[in-house]
């Protein structure tokens, strides 16, 4: 059958990297069909990574915003791209208004939020939830189809992107990097402390000398990154605080470069799986069950305390011993492996 596939992304980049899966399904069912992705512009660069992607469209669409007058121009724009099929992620109302309104035939979802009519194959939501990518790769099949075990995630980097990332950054090509990812989106909850941060980067020196620690986030996480400096006392020449000073792409080219990646339960954490890099993953109130890193050396460390996974923004009991609980030696032991000598 003629015509172009419509991905209509999740709203997170952690999220839209494990719905990458999906695509490889949709791809080598369909190889001669051109898949495009409608994604919001901060997550549209991981998009730009998937070799699946013909092309990216980026949503014009304010954020909680109905907008329907837009939504309905804007599915204008898309009827003439002669869409076959449509596969809406984000389980909102608005979001699967988009290929009705476009006149895209058959489209694919959740039931999310009772969007009968909208969504013509409708896959019922999880009870009880299911990882992430299995949960997104289901729906290349039937409704209530047989589960099979899905791909990993999977973005690629061009080598030029890396080197001339290293050369923007400042970055010297011929130390060994590690990266931090000290931030996370979802809230205060899921951040490991900075003192464990700079006592980590304290012991990766000690033990290699020669590396470099680069810290990435957003601009939001500036202000957590130059705390981590501040604690690391002479550590900190050697490191480098990135936050908000990288284009998402930037960064994506820096974490492929890493020999190793520690991050807390995040975008960054996701964006290093899907890149196959060494990952130490730190989970608090989440659970790595329901989203574990996928690199060939990685670690998912948990304490399990009888309170988590609670998944608020917030520690609820006010002590977040979690995190204040997973000291920077335990981290140490599992990254130490991971590094060169």
């Amino acid at each position: 059958m003629n015509g172009r596939t419509l991905v209509i992304s999740p709203n997170w980049i952690g999220d839209a990297v494990m719905a990458q899966p999906l695509l490889q399904r949709l791809k080598a069912r369909h190889p001669e069909r051109p898949i495009d992705v409608l994604a919001p512009p901060s997550v549209a660069p991981v998009w730009r990574a998937v070799v699946e992607v013909d092309t990216v469209l980026e949503t014009p669409f304010r954020h909680k915003a109905l907008q329907l007058r837009e939504r309905w121009k804007y599915a204008k724009v898309l009827r003439a791209r002669g869409y076959t099929d449509a596969y809406v992620l984000p389980n909102t109302l608005k979001y699967a208004l988009i290929p009705w309104l476009a006149g895209v035939k058959r489209r694919v979802g959740y039931k999310g939020e009772m969007r009968y009519g909208l969504i013509n194959v409708m896959h019922l939501d999880d009870t009880p939830p299911r990882p992430m990518v299995p949960f997104y790769a289901a729906l290349a099949n039937a409704p209530g189809a047989p589960l099979a075990p899905a791909p990993r995630p999977r973005l690629q980097v061009a080598p030029a992107r890396i080197e001339a990332a290293m050369a923007g950054a400042g970055l010297a090509p011929d130390r060994p990097l590690v990266v931090f990812a000290p931030g996370a989106e979802f809230g205060p909850a899921k951040r490991w402390p900075p003192r464990h941060f700079a006592a980590l980067a304290q012991a990766i020196l000690a033990h290699q000398r020669h590396a470099l620690i680069a810290l990435l986030g957003s601009p939001k996480d500036r202000e957590t990154c130059d705390e981590v400096m501040a604690l690391a006392g002479a550590a900190a020449s050697a490191m480098l605080n990135l936050a908000g000073r990288t284009q998402l792409d930037e960064a994506f080219a820096l974490i492929a470069r890493a020999g190793a990646v520690v991050a807390n339960d995040s975008g960054l954490l996701h964006i290093a799986s899907s890149l196959n890099r060494p990952v130490i993953a730190l989970y608090g109130p989440t659970d790595p069950d329901h989203a574990p890193p996928f690199s060939d050396i990685a670690q998912a460390l948990s304490l399990r305390i009888d309170c988590s996974p609670c998944r608020r923004r917030e520690c609820p009991l006010g002590h977040h011993d979690c995190m204040e609980k997973m000291e920077a030696p335990l981290v140490w032991k599992a990254l130490a492996p991971m590094l060169a000598p």
